[in-house]
């Protein structure tokens, strides 16, 4: 299927909205709205629900864009209160609840718990891809990604020697962009590249100084980082500190790789992660 995806979409596609409306028929008397937020895919909102249309071509190699990903996530998290309901699943797009967001934003204490509670879910009773945990794959992974780039980093980090971890359910993108703070509780959004992978991977791209940035939030305070890595177990906490070059590294890699694809807003996300790289 080709994309209906054009780079400065406002109004639906005729197909898409065709396509929706034939399989939830009450939108047909709302407007659709565009939302805010995301970066790669499409969002409306319509009536009660939110529609997310794909850009296919949108995925790079460390955020994947899996429409199918989504909706099996969605069905599995969404009964624990972490995710909306999914509504309805298309040809490159989706259907699910919209979520009211209050209006004081979430504490760096409350997306801590909320990825804890999707971390300690049973992993083992939903089929995501495998993101293997050890320092080893995660420096390949982040060499595979700079490879594809001009050769202007600095040496990546050693590796520590640091084995894989027990797997978890993990979402893949916890950027600051996709917790959505409700009246009743932390909701995670934009499910489009979940696995069962390293806990660790989940508190890095929340810190993540060039994802913060790119969200439009103010940089974390020393005491906003602390009160966030408080919430975890310990033992993941200091797994995550041994690892803390690699991803920043790896997060280097990748907004360069989106640079040079024509993002230019990730020319100075890069020089954010690098100078995190650099303070360790």
């Amino acid at each position: 299927m080709q994309s209906l995806l054009s780079p400065c979409l406002t109004d639906p596609p005729a197909a898409l909205k065709i396509a929706v409306e034939a399989t939830l028929p009450l939108l047909h008397r709302f407007a659709w709205t565009p939302l805010s937020g995301g970066r790669v895919n499409r969002l409306w909102r319509v009536g009660t629900m939110v529609i997310k249309l794909y850009n296919l071509q949108g995925a790079s190699p460390l955020f994947p864009n899996d429409p199918k990903a989504e909706a099996l996530a969605l069905r599995f998290v969404a009964p624990t209160g972490l995710a909306p309901k999914l509504r309805a699943v298309g040809e490159g797009w989706i259907a699910y609840d919209h979520l009211e967001a209050r209006k004081s934003k979430a504490t760096p204490t409350e997306v801590a718990e909320a990825l804890n509670n999707l971390h300690n879910l049973p992993a083992g009773n939903i089929a995501l891809r495998i993101r293997a945990g050890g320092s080893a794959e995660l420096l390949h992974q982040a060499q595979q990604i700079a490879a594809l780039c001009q050769p202007i980093l600095p040496p990546p980090p050693a590796d520590p020697g640091i084995a894989a971890p027990q797997l978890s359910v993990i979402h893949g993108d916890a950027v600051p962009g996709n917790f959505i703070a409700t009246s009743q509780r932390l909701c995670l959004i934009d499910w489009q590249c979940p696995a069962i992978g390293d806990p660790a991977e989940d508190i890095a791209a929340w810190l993540s100084p060039a994802m913060q940035w790119l969200y439009g939030n103010e940089m974390l305070t020393p005491s906003e980082a602390n009160e966030f890595l408080q919430a975890f177990p310990a033992q993941t906490v200091e797994r995550y500190r041994a690892l803390a070059p690699l991803f920043h590294w790896r997060m280097a890699a990748h907004c360069l790789w989106k640079a040079e694809r024509g993002d230019e807003d990730y020319d100075h996300a890069l020089q954010l992660e690098l100078a995190a790289l650099g303070a360790i």
